[in-house]
């Protein structure tokens, strides 16, 4: 059986050996290797805490073994988008009726609000219908599986479901939010508060065009990410500068601001 360092040796030696720039095939092996450890560091945190998320407003959920896309480490640890902490805090006591989670993957925020906001359903969407028994799961081991509901595709149209109810919308589609949050062709949105990460591209400027969609009607914050010191479990004192960082990283390529918006009706 091919074991993660051989498998990551000759990934690495594919990406070295691949045809172009010398720069870009190095930064392309720091960030694999970054990875690698970063695994190493989360078979360490498991065997450590096991799976539940140790700080954060998510503090005590059982998470699972590996998540559906993207870093791990972060969420076990409880620092995942920090700096959406305080946000998801207030959001707690604003006596929602429903949270709509789109973009919900294997259930981290669907749960964790679920856990959070005990008296609301929370509406998990998502285009990948293997993470949707994962989030079942999820909800079913945390005691919130009455509260979750598990779904696919969530269209535009179907926010005029949540029509006259209070609602909070958490959303990550990588980029699909463009489409997808227009208040024009979709009125509901209007009246719901969103949260928002905004995933920019060279076809699409979305951290410029939703602030200004909803500047209307909703008072917009801006959140960024990365610059909140971070205090890790004492299992990471002896080890390096290098693995502490890297435990807290959070696998992204660029900037990716949130848009936090609250309706100026709801406010």
């Amino acid at each position: 059986m091919t074991t993660l360092h051989e498998h990551v040796r000759h990934l690495l030696h594919r990406q070295l050996d691949a045809p172009g720039a010398l720069p870009e095939k190095l930064d392309g092996a720091l960030r694999l290797l970054s990875k690698y450890r970063a695994t190493l560091i989360q078979n360490t945190v498991v065997q450590h805490c096991g799976l539940t998320v140790q700080a954060g407003p998510f503090q005590g959920m059982q998470f699972v073994a590996q998540s559906a896309e993207g870093c791990h480490v972060p969420k076990l640890l409880g620092c995942y988008e920090a700096e959406l902490h305080a946000h998801l805090l207030a959001a707690a006591g604003r006596g929602y009726g429903a949270v709509i989670n789109i973009g919900a993957a294997e259930g981290y925020y669907a749960v964790g609000l679920a856990r959070l906001m005990p008296d609301i359903c929370v509406y998990a969407h998502d285009t990948n219908a293997a993470a949707h028994p994962v989030c079942r799961d999820l909800a079913e081991r945390n005691g919130v599986a009455g509260r979750v509901i598990v779904g696919g595709v969530f269209r535009g149209e179907d926010f005029e479901r949540f029509a006259g109810q209070r609602a909070l919308v958490v959303c990550d589609i990588e980029g699909g939010e463009t489409a997808l949050l227009d208040p024009e062709r979709y009125p509901a949105l209007r009246a719901m508060d969103l949260i928002v990460e905004l995933h920019d591209s060279p076809a699409a400027r979305p951290s410029v065009v939703i602030p200004e969609r909803f500047g209307a009607t909703h008072d917009v914050t801006m959140v960024r990410h990365g610059g909140r010191a971070v205090a890790l479990p004492a299992l990471f004192e002896p080890l390096g500068h290098l693995d502490q960082l890297l435990a807290v990283w959070e696998w992204r390529s660029g900037p990716t601001p949130w848009a936090v918006m609250r309706a100026r009706g709801t406010a």
